[in-house]
């Protein structure tokens, strides 16, 4: 596994860090749900607060659109397809937190007549996760109104996440954890610090990221106990699910990449041909992978606690599959 870049802030790496050897899991959910109470917002009325999207300014920022990679763009043309991409990058995390509000819902179950603040932990996190998915329609009906016709979802929320609740609780809980902990990396590192964005757009990530921080916490406790229950036959299997998973995101991703694309040069005003054309569609989709894989499975963090739970042969079997997404 490949450790995160340099630019990756220990503050954006809540998980685990400044941790005794005596904390227990009781104390971390306890941690946990006073975080979700100091955190907790209201779509209206701390996010949206009566605004709307401001199209005279960027959404994605450069880190994550990777817009710079094309030269050929005026600066209209940048902005618009940081656009294109910043509702994309709305619409993937509404999809991704589909599946895991129902799984956070099932993991709750192992708490039911155990550790009452575990339980307490885990159905703040679902409640959180659903105000998020509510936060991204919202956010993209206001998006639909505001930009051209024509923007096209390559899948499904709930066809996806029928497809990944079906694989192991080991390997969602990884894919989960790793969405949680990029989540944080893009708002802090990227988001934030990039002046120029639309007000809104900026705050529905600030605001999501506020209670994604303690998803990270909860995530990892859950696949920590997960990794324990497991025997190694089932860790392998786990460890295939895993790969299944990521090679499912890299599918959807491309072919997200691909309507977007079509989508921009369709919008864009002028003509795109040959080998700018070609640049355009793989700049979309490295910045895909990117946004969702490569910066997740790079995140030093991420990689500590899947090392720490597979053995020297399954690293070297994620590795080798992870590796054209990395390198592509």
């Amino acid at each position: 596994m490949q450790t995160a870049t340099q630019t990756v802030k220990p503050a954006a790496m809540p998980v685990g860090a400044g941790q005794s050897t005596t904390d227990t899991p009781t104390a971390r959910y306890a941690r946990a749900i006073k975080a979700s109470k100091r955190a907790r917002w209201d779509i209206d009325a701390d996010v949206i607060r009566g605004r709307d999207f401001d199209f005279r300014q960027s959404f994605l920022p450069v880190g994550l659109s990777k817009v710079d990679d094309l030269p050929f763009l005026s600066r209209d043309e940048r902005r618009l397809l940081s656009q294109v991409q910043g509702r994309t990058y709305a619409y993937i995390f509404g999809l991704v937190e589909r599946f895991i509000s129902v799984k956070v819902l099932e993991l709750s179950g192992n708490h039911w007549l155990g550790d009452q603040t575990a339980l307490e932990a885990l159905v703040r996190f679902s409640d959180e996760e659903l105000k998020h998915q509510e936060l991204f329609r919202r956010v993209e009906r206001m998006l639909e109104a505001g930009m051209p016709a024509g923007y096209r979802k390559a899948v499904e929320p709930n066809a996806v996440a029928s497809v990944v609740l079906a694989k192991s609780t080991w390997s969602v809980l990884a894919l989960t954890c790793l969405i949680e902990l990029f989540t944080q990396m893009h708002y802090q590192q990227s988001i934030e610090p990039q002046s120029d964005l639309s007000p809104l757009w900026k705050d529905v990530f600030k605001y999501h990221w506020m209670e994604e921080v303690q998803h990270a916490m909860l995530d990892e406790l859950e696949w920590v106990q997960e990794n324990e229950r497991l025997t190694l036959r089932q860790k392998e299997q786990a460890v295939d699910d895993l790969i299944e998973l990521v090679g499912a995101v890299d599918g959807i991703l491309k072919a997200q990449a691909e309507a977007d694309a079509d989508y921009f040069l369709a919008i864009a005003g002028r003509t795109f041909v040959g080998a700018d054309a070609a640049a355009i569609r793989a700049v979309i989709l490295r910045a895909y992978r990117w946004q969702y894989i490569v910066s997740g499975v790079q995140h030093a963090h991420f990689g500590q606690l899947l090392t720490g739970m597979t053995t020297p042969s399954q690293m070297a079997r994620i590795q080798a599959a992870l590796a054209p997404i990395v390198t592509g």
